[in-house]
Formats: C-alpha cells, sequence, structure tokens
C-alpha cells in the first residue's frame, strides 16, 4: 500500500518527478524503503535508493550535533556568548538591520553578545533574504545571496532582530559549523559524501546524501543518541534531551502567521508550517521543530522534525521509536504534491504500527 501511494504521486503529469523515501527504528533496521520515479523532469534516469540528495536544510542537524559534541567536550558554553564572540570574533562586530518609517534601513548596535544556544535555536537575530523582505532589500543591491553560497554571502549578513528576541529561520546555523564528518558521519557508517571545494560547506545548507544514511542519524536519535548496531554514541543522553527541549516557550506560534515568502522561486508562501486541527502550541529544540502535541499524521507529542528547501523531510519520534527521510529535488519548497505524498505515506506508516501494537496484546 505504501509502495502504491508513492507511485501515485510520482507517476502523476503534475505530481513530483521521483521520491526516496527511508524508514527507520530505534535499532536501525529498516521498517520501509522506496524509491519512485524519476530523477528530474523529462528525465528517463530512475530515482533509487543510492541516489544522491542535496539535502540542504537537512544539514542543520548534523551541524547542531557537531555543536552539541563540543559542549560535551567542555570546548564549547551553550550561554556563553563573551566565549563563542572570541571563538567567532566576526560575530562581535555584527550590526542588526533596522527598518525605518520611511523604508529605508540603517545599521545599529547590537544589545548583548550572540551564545551558541542562540545559534542552535534560531533566536541570534538572522535570517534569509528569500524569507526577509527587509533583507533582501539591503542585501539586492551589494550583491549578497545566499544561494551564491560564498562566505560573504552568509558571513556578511547583518542581524534583522536583537539577539535573543525572537525566533527567526536564517543563516544562524553556518556559523557554528565544524567538521562533522570526524565526528558524525563516519562512526555511523554513513557512506555517501559529496564536496565542491570551491564554495564555501555551508553548515546550514551544504550536505548531500542518501535518505538510508541519514537515517542513521535519526536511529541514533531514536535510541537517545547511541546507534545500537554500531555502539557508536552519537551524543549523550543529558545532551540530546538538552537538544530537545523547547527552546522558545515564549513564542508558542512562531510558525503561524508567516509572511509571504521574499523570493517564491525558491519558496512557496504559506500561513503557516505544521498544520494542526486546534493550533496547539509550537516548540524549537536545538536546530528543529518539536511537537508539544500529537501530530495529525500519527507523530506523538515530543517528536522533532525539519525540512530541507528541495523539498525533503526528516522525522525522529522517539516515543513511537520511528523515524525516516523523504526527499525529493525540486523547487520551490512547500511543493503540494510532495507533501501530501509524505503526510499520506506517515498516516499509513503509523496506522501500521497501530495496527500491529494492538495484534500484540
Amino acid at each position: 500500500m505504501l509502495q502504491r501511494t508513492i507511485d501515485s504521486y510520482t507517476s502523476k503529469t503534475d505530481g513530483v518527478p521521483g521520491l526516496v523515501c527511508s524508514v527507520v527504528d530505534a535499532s536501525g533496521d529498516v521498517i520501509f524503503e522506496s524509491a519512485s520515479g524519476t530523477r528530474a523532469v523529462g528525465s528517463a534516469l530512475p530515482m533509487s535508493r543510492d541516489t544522491v540528495f542535496w539535502i540542504a536544510s537537512c544539514t542543520k542537524l548534523l551541524t547542531a550535533i557537531a555543536a552539541m559534541q563540543l559542549v560535551e567536550q567542555g570546548r564549547l558554553s551553550l550561554d556563553d556568548g563573551d566565549q563563542l564572540e572570541t571563538h567567532l570574533p566576526e560575530l562581535q562586530t555584527v550590526k542588526v538591520l533596522e527598518e525605518m518609517p520611511d523604508g529605508s534601513t540603517q545599521l545599529i548596535e547590537k544589545k548583548r553578545k550572540i551564545t551558541l544556544r542562540m545559534l542552535l535555536s534560531h533566536t541570534a537575530g538572522f535570517s534569509y533574504s528569500f524569507l526577509s523582505m527587509k533583507l533582501k532589500r539591503w542585501s539586492e543591491p551589494i550583491g549578497i545571496m545566499e544561494d551564491a553560497n560564498r562566505e560573504n554571502d552568509i558571513f556578511g549578513q547583518p542581524l534583522v532582530n536583537q539577539p535573543g528576541e525572537n525566533w527567526e529561520y536564517g543563516v544562524s546555523m553556518d556559523w557554528p559549523a565544524q567538521d562533522a564528518e570526524d565526528n558524525v558521519l563516519t562512526p555511523l557508517r554513513a557512506s555517501s559524501k559529496e564536496e565542491a571545494s570551491s564554495i564555501l560547506h555551508s553548515g546550514g545548507a551544504g550536505l548531500f546524501s542518501t535518505p538510508s544514511d541519514y537515517c542513521q542519524i535519526i536511529a541514533a536519535l531514536l535510541n537517545h543518541g547511541t546507534h545500537l548496531k554500531t555502539g557508536h554514541q552519537l551524543l549523550q543522553r543529558e545532551t540530546l534531551n538538552e537538544m530537545l527541549k523547547n527552546q522558545i516557550p515564549e513564542h508558542p506560534n512562531f510558525a503561524r502567521n508567516l509572511p509571504p515568502a521574499a523570493k517564491p522561486s525558491f519558496i512557496n508562501s504559506a500561513p503557516e508550517m505544521y498544520p494542526q486541527p486546534e493550533n496547539e502550541a509550537q516548540g524549537w529544540g536545538l536546530s528543529f521543530f518539536k511537537l508539544l502535541s500529537d501530530g495529525p499524521t500519527g507523530r506523538s507529542a515530543g517528536s522533532i522534525w525539519w525540512s530541507g528547501l528541495a523539498n525533503l523531510v526528516w522525522w525522529a519520534d522517539v516515543e513511537r521509536g520511528i523515524g525516516g527521510v523523504f526527499a525529493s529535488q525540486i523547487l520551490p519548497f512547500g511543493d503540494p504534491e510532495f507533501f501530501a505524498c509524505q503526510a499520506a505515506v506517515e498516516a499509513q506508516l503509523y496506522s501500521a504500527l497501530s495496527i500491529n501494537a494492538g495484534s500484540e496484546k
């Protein structure tokens, strides 16, 4: 049934050209895996389970894990702004972009130091110019574009909010990016590696992976930080618990009533990131969305998830012991056919889990 559902979306003329899906449990066993359709519109080259995807903002989880490993080692502190701005001195001089009543902008001093917790929770004040119209108006005349993936396009940006005052999705995760390969990827048997030496290795959106490789990370999260099959401890349980805490309880509707996208060719405008029937409070951990109540497809309260610009989604439901990746490679983000397929398959997976759990009683 799951395969039929996926095929029904990739076979449509106006559907998704191709999808790869991988779902695992807490032991690292594959529950379901599928490749359907082709790699591009008009292409005869089929998707396969080994197809490598640009995972875009799904990179952010790995960057956060690498940063939290440094916290475990005592090399970084989550809440010491002096330490972070000594380690990343460019943060000392970053300014805040303020919009004036006449529509003009000016750069002003920030009121407080930026901490690692702010960067990982997207409360440091950074944004993306394809999301923030204010930042777009400032960046376009001087040729700054994050999609060019040059260092100045990321690290030359001002803040759009004062540090610690609001949740704003942006380039925050590029700042704490470290060498994730040695600490995160190799010990978990993640085998696909892609790099382009002439461009910035973006900690916010620069990785390439197969869904099955990415699921090795998810399996470790489902098992409280340790990959059961390899025995490798990705994070201590206490560290992962800190990441899972809702970091922004003062912003329970942070992902609702969103402004129109500043660059519609990149992202479809939507009023809400994760619609829930009763408009329950929303949460955000250290690099991911956190459900504070059960989700409409069957996800448990406490589940975490995030997405990537090219229409990819990962999720991890620790309570139910299931997580996975749905991956395509199309723009703009928020493709309705992709997300309809993902929701339908996920609902079927959870329904099957409930049936199996009932039969075992």
